[in-house]
């Protein structure tokens, strides 16, 4: 196995340097990140975002990725590696644009994906025009995937490390975006990203990574939705597909597709959630292969690897961020929505996710299921 210097080595020296603008969170991929790019060579600013109040969401700052300690974490890195550290507030529009969308997907029975939306519209969107304003050329987070120019085209591809890859999550990205975005851990494995930071004693060498959405730490969604909104979840039948009540359910807010656990039924066959229809108020039940479908449509999507995509396109894709991705054949519908079939049925496709399409390792495009 090659030594934490010689890793380092092989990262700094494919990187032109340049001002870069370094988004860190305070954990340890970031900061491996600024590491890198200052020992590249590069003019780095240190940068933390302050996208909420934790009284928004009804959490202790402790308990959030956002918390006083993240900063100080983040503050610590950039001191020992001698760059100039800023706080940006960005909390008014993370509550309209990430919050609220959430809410929103939610009292429509849809699933959504918070993280998406924050790196969509406040971490990259908004930092890509601060680093403008800093005079900073480019933009660097820890993020694990590649950016690869091809024929005059940015494209965005996975991560060396196919257990951190977070290529899905970034299918939004334009082309203006990917040329001022930079990715140093791309090549790395995590465990090299971590001996990278133990090596140069750095303070979050060991610090966890946080696996929950920032403003719902605990896990309980649906109680920071009420109170985002001021109001409590109206219950409503639970019904089967042919229709018949099968008890009730607390709000459909509280349920996401595919679940089996937590219904309250106490009947003796499973049942699963196979649709929310907030119209009516009615969480539909049924069994698990009623979970099962080849077929999705997609909006607002986004074309990465084309301008103008052609009409049919074989590739693989995935529905969710933890999936391995699947055969399918897409096209585009007359109003141009983006129609995926499946190869082989996939369970539990839920409206509000993610489809991303992938050509081997490059990201084709993604968008939001319907």
């Amino acid at each position: 196995m090659t030594s934490p210097s010689s890793r380092t080595a092989r990262i700094v020296t494919t990187v032109k340097p340049e001002k870069i603008l370094i988004a860190m969170s305070g954990g340890v991929d970031s900061s491996v990140a600024a590491l890198l790019l200052s020992e590249a060579g590069c003019e780095c600013v240190g940068a933390t975002m302050r996208l909420f109040h934790n009284e928004d969401a009804g959490v202790s700052r402790e308990k959030s990725c956002c918390s006083l300690e993240d900063v100080e974490d983040a503050r610590s890195v950039a001191y020992q590696l001698g760059m100039p550290f800023y706080v940006f507030n960005f909390t008014d529009g993370f509550g309209e644009q990430v919050m609220d969308r959430f809410v929103d997907a939610y009292e429509r029975g849809a699933t959504p994906n918070p993280c998406i939306d924050c790196n969509r519209y406040m971490k990259f969107a908004k930092l890509v025009e601060r680093a403008e304003l800093l005079g900073c050329d480019a933009v660097a987070t820890g993020h694990y995937a590649r950016i690869e120019q091809e024929n005059g085209r940015w494209l965005l591809k996975k991560a060396v490390d196919d257990s951190k890859d977070q290529s899905y999550v970034l299918y939004f990205l334009n082309q203006h975006q990917l040329a001022h975005l930079r990715f140093p851990l791309g090549t790395l494995h995590k465990t090299e990203a971590r001996e990278i930071a133990e090596k140069h004693g750095l303070v979050n060498a060991r610090k966890r990574d946080s696996q929950d959405i920032c403003f719902v730490p605990d896990g309980d969604y649906a109680r920071v939705i009420e109170l985002r909104t001021g109001q409590k979840a109206k219950p409503g039948p639970f019904v089967d597909r042919e229709g018949h009540v099968l008890g009730e359910h607390a709000g459909i807010i509280h349920y996401t597709i595919g679940q089996r656990k937590g219904l309250g039924l106490g009947i003796e066959h499973p049942y699963y959630v196979c649709e929310k229809r907030p119209e009516d108020n009615t969480v539909v039940l049924g069994p698990n292969e009623a979970l099962f479908t080849t077929e999705l449509d997609a909006g607002d999507f986004n074309w990465i690897a084309y301008d103008t995509p052609p009409a049919e396109l074989h590739v693989k894709a995935k529905i969710r961020y933890r999936q391995q991705e699947q055969p399918a054949t897409v096209t585009q519908n007359p109003d141009g929505t983006v129609h995926v079939s499946f190869d082989e049925p996939q369970r539990a496709i839920a409206r509000g996710q993610a489809v991303v399409l992938y050509d081997g390792d490059t990201v084709v495009g993604g968008g939001t299921i319907l």
